[in-house]
């Protein structure tokens, strides 16, 4: 539906595969996420390794690259180990999930906000020969801030999911929104069927945490209650 051109030497087919592994591969485990199961870090392995090689062959989306060499690969692993540390009391297959608080949120604003001004400029100093926007200076310098946003919010998201935070879902809302922009500024009308996977996901993931975190609300004050009778 989408046929792909050649960039920088490599075939369009294989753009396209990468593309595909990238769908399908990114859809199953935020689906896992959502129901809080720590096998989602296994498939986002797979995930981040597809990612780097798109972002290598088209030559573009050096920050996201970066934080996911760096950051998403350790934080995955890490988070692993963490996510097994902390089952639901009544299902072992679930993981106990939690919300942040106003103030904490509020740092988390402001560091995007710095991150994305200073990490984008540096990367729009950047002069390539090469890539899918190559022939689009002025499209190559939005996509860096663009791309500087979705970086910073992508690492607060997998700070979010470390520590098994609500507020993961709306990181991965905003994350969406900018990558639909930036996949349509780079023609790569493919991923915005992931996109749309995205967006169903999210909106499925943060019904049923939410849910999740009111009836744990509900039983650890039933419990404190019978403590208090008891005493």
């Amino acid at each position: 539906m989408f046929p792909e051109e050649d960039i920088g030497g490599v075939n369009g087919t294989i753009i396209m595969i990468l593309y595909l592994v990238d769908i399908f591969s990114n859809i199953l485990c935020e689906l896992l996420i959502s129901k809080q199961s720590k096998w989602n870090f296994l498939v986002s392995l797979i995930v981040e390794v597809t990612e780097i090689a798109i972002c290598i062959v088209c030559a573009y989306r050096f920050a996201t690259m970066a934080a996911t060499i760096f950051f998403w690969i350790p934080i995955d692993i890490i988070s692993f180990i963490m996510w097994n540390k902390h089952p639901d009391k009544a299902n072992n297959e679930l993981t106990e999930v939690k919300t942040l608080k106003g103030w904490q949120e509020a740092l988390v604003i402001i560091g995007i906000c710095v991150w994305t001004v200073a990490i984008g400029y540096v990367l729009s100093l950047i002069d390539l020969e090469e890539g899918i926007l190559s022939n689009s200076p002025m499209m190559f310098k939005i996509v860096c801030y663009l791309d500087a946003c979705c970086s910073a919010v992508g690492i607060a998201n997998g700070l979010f999911i470390l520590f098994r935070y609500r507020e993961q879902w709306i990181a991965w809302y905003i994350a969406t929104f900018i990558e639909i922009a930036i996949n349509i500024i780079s023609g790569q009308w493919v991923l915005l069927v992931l996109k749309f996977g995205y967006l169903t996901n999210t909106t499925y993931g943060y019904i049923k945490w939410t849910k999740y975190i009111r009836q744990n609300a509900v039983v650890t004050k039933t419990e404190i209650s019978n403590s208090e009778i008891q005493i």
